[in-house]
């Protein structure tokens, strides 16, 4: 490594603070989404020289180039060629990446990157370097990642926090990006941060307080590589971790993870189970979530934190899990039994997972597009008997096997959709082979939205997923009969037939809106 690299290295090691030597650094910005913005508007307001590069040529990503170069980007360049090779700044390399979270990385400008042995961080490393600022509080972080649940986990996090009297928020891969609230004129006491495991890729120096890995299932394949590439990069969550590192304890994974984790001297390693805790867990005694980790008297006694029905009349196991996590991360940040419970009471479940959505001549509707993998679908299965189930989409290379296997008893009849259901049909030979399977129309499996180079998205019809949702609808609606579940949980990714998985869960409320006040209309019954 030459001189000049050194010297990059040393300087880049520097910034450590909102205060740090920013001014005039040399950086690339890949991504123009809700995190990628983000982070250029920061390093710009910091005084780095920034230049911006998207495969998108939207209007929304042009309105955002434009806002950039008024605030004082160097440059934004989009289309495809933008993100082939690295631009230079004043026909100079950069001496930072600073990546949006899905970008793989052996996409072209990033392998480049490595190549020239640029360092590239993500969104979340940077914010983490700008946490500390002169006359600002300091805000504590408690980090929470997983295959499933992170979301619900996060938002129960902020929840328990906020009853304690803390001024908390969630953010991260939930939707808040951490830049903006650090930010934000509210001085937080603590943040929630979900991390996906693509946003952990491109982290290296976090030290959260506490920190869970809440399960893990084989997801995201085609992006990290390989299922073990995958697990290490979960595993991050809890390098550096402080105060407690809270694992699965039915899960041998997360807790070897664990175990491998380089972590802050007296650090405690405490599972949660939705069993009966041993010492040093959380857990569930009759019908009571408790805790023997955070008391004293862990030895032959438990603390109270809720109730099973504090959780509501629908509490799936997976959901007392969740809660378990969260109020693990709590605790050990110091939050009473009592805000645990307030916690859970006040938390209000986002759409999406296991949402029901409406009943109608006994049929229940059930929308949980937020199931984008296996793992997340069988949750779902789980819950309910004689199912009706919608699924399938971009299927990220994982298996379908075990699921159908697992649950083929309680399948009445399975509605596909997506791009290439080859996949999920085939599962469904193999280990369910007397259950219906609808296939979707020829028009259906075109794909209707494409990951550009970089992950712009172009979609060539507006409506294409409305309609397909439509036909999915209509189609199980034509099988259900009183008693049954029409369950939407796809075990895939939405992407190839829609923006997102909330516009894909929209589809399916919306399809059946439309399909429940026809029958009203009709006076079926």
């Amino acid at each position: 490594m030459g001189c000049a690299a050194v010297t990059v290295s040393a300087r880049l090691q520097g910034l450590v603070s909102w205060d740090s030597d920013w001014a005039g650094l040399r950086v690339v910005v890949t991504g123009i989404g809700v995190s990628g913005f983000a982070a250029a508007d920061t390093l710009i307001e910091l005084g780095a020289r920034v230049v911006v590069v998207d495969a998108a040529t939207s209007e929304t990503a042009k309105a955002q180039a434009d806002t950039l170069k008024i605030v004082g980007a160097e440059d934004v360049i989009l289309g495809p060629g933008a993100v082939s090779r690295i631009p230079r700044i004043d026909g100079t390399l950069p001496e930072l990446i600073v990546t949006s979270p899905g970008w793989r990385p052996d996409q072209a400008l990033l392998a480049a990157a490595a190549r020239a042995h640029i360092p590239v961080w993500g969104d979340v490393e940077l914010a983490w370097r700008l946490r500390q600022r002169a006359g600002r509080k300091t805000a504590d972080w408690l980090t929470i990642t997983g295959t499933n649940g992170k979301t619900t986990t996060v938002g129960l996090t902020e929840a328990m926090l906020q009853a304690a009297g803390l001024k908390a928020i969630a953010v991260g891969n939930v939707g808040t990006p951490i830049l903006d609230a650090l930010r934000d004129p509210v001085e937080y006491d603590v943040f929630a941060v979900e991390l996906s495991s693509f946003q952990l890729h491109w982290s290296e120096s976090l030290s959260p307080v506490a920190s869970v890995c809440l399960n893990v299932a084989e997801d995201h394949v085609d992006w990290h590589g390989s299922y073990a590439s995958y697990l290490a990069d979960k595993a991050k969550v809890y390098e550096r971790t402080q105060k407690a590192c809270i694992y699965n304890a039915e899960q041998i994974e997360t807790e070897r993870m664990v175990e491998n984790a380089d972590v802050v001297e007296g650090c405690r390693a405490v599972g949660f189970t939705t069993l009966t805790p041993a010492i040093s867990m959380l857990g569930v005694v009759e019908g009571l979530l408790v805790d023997r980790a955070f008391i004293e008297e862990r030895k032959d006694s438990a603390a109270e934190l809720a109730s099973m029905a504090d959780l509501g009349p629908f509490a799936p196991r997976h959901m007392v899990a969740n809660a378990l996590a969260a109020a693990g991360l709590v605790r050990a940040y110091g939050v009473e039994p009592k805000a645990v419970r307030q916690g859970i009471q006040a938390y209000v479940p986002g759409n999406h997972r296991i949402q029901p959505v409406a009943r109608r001549n006994d049929v229940l509707w059930v929308n949980d597009s937020k199931a984008t993998n296996p793992h997340a679908a069988s949750a779902s299965l789980a819950t309910f008997e004689n199912v009706i189930w919608i699924a399938g989409g971009l299927s990220k290379g994982v298996s379908y096997d075990e699921l159908v296997r697992d649950h083929a008893a309680r399948l009445k009849a399975v509605v596909l959709i997506g791009s290439d259901t080859t996949p999920l049909a085939e599962a469904l030979r193999r280990h369910a082979p007397d259950v219906p399977v609808i296939a979707p129309p020829a028009g259906d499996t075109e794909n209707m939205q494409t990951a550009a180079t970089g992950g712009a998205i172009a979609g060539s019809s507006p409506d294409s997923g409305e309609a397909v949702m439509s036909r999915a609808v209509a189609s199980a609606a034509q099988l259900a009969v009183s008693g049954d579940t029409v369950l939407m949980a796809p075990a895939a990714a939405s992407m190839d037939q829609f923006s997102s998985y909330a516009h894909r869960g929209d589809a399916f409320i919306e399809a059946v809106r439309e399909l429940v006040e026809g029958q009203a209309q009709s006076g079926e019954e």
